[in-house]
């Protein structure tokens, strides 16, 4: 049994359906802005890998490595990629944080984004180096603002995702928790 930090709410379970509803929903975020306007922006955040990093905190036993590679892969053959590129390194995504998902959960939202930061970034990096090793160009210091954004969206994240788990503020004899 876990003791809960002070203050911390407590939430009810999560239904799995909304957890793959909010991956297929990144999933198609992603897909949308690789064909929209942005074009494969380099400075565009990646919405599946920041949903993916948020439920392998949040639920590692339902959501980890697994389930990374499978989306990995589903992107990498939507953006026509390096096979396996997005399968590496949401695979590396999920396991650092299910590796922390601990420790990030003691800390208050903001201070989150701080920790799982260097999740993003070595995800980032990782991806950087696999494109140049297959041949690829450097596709510039805009290359490193994704993992900044995600960061950034993290707080409004977790807000969006834990609101169905959240309890009503009021109980009563009815409800006793």
């Amino acid at each position: 049994m876990m003791i809960m930090p002070r203050g911390q709410q407590l939430l009810l379970p999560v239904s799995p359906l909304f957890m793959l509803i909010t991956m297929v929903i990144a999933l198609l975020m992603d897909m949308f802005q690789s064909m929209a306007w942005l074009g494969n922006a380099a400075w565009a955040p990646d919405w599946l890998a920041l949903v993916l990093v948020f439920w392998a905190i949040h639920q590692p036993l339902k959501v980890g490595v697994g389930v990374a590679f499978m989306l990995g892969l589903l992107t990498d053959v939507h953006q026509t990629s390096l096979l396996g590129q997005h399968a590496l390194t949401y695979t590396v995504q999920g396991y650092l944080a299910t590796m922390i998902h601990r420790r990030i959960l003691w800390f208050d939202v903001p201070s989150q984004a701080l920790q799982v930061l260097p999740v993003f970034m070595a995800a980032q990096l990782l991806e950087l180096s696999v494109r140049i090793a297959a041949g690829g160009l450097f596709p510039g210091w805009s290359f490193m603002a994704p993992p900044l954004l995600q960061a950034a969206m993290w707080p409004v994240i977790t807000v969006i995702l834990l609101a169905p788990q959240r309890r009503a503020p009021d109980p009563d004899k009815h409800r006793p928790l």
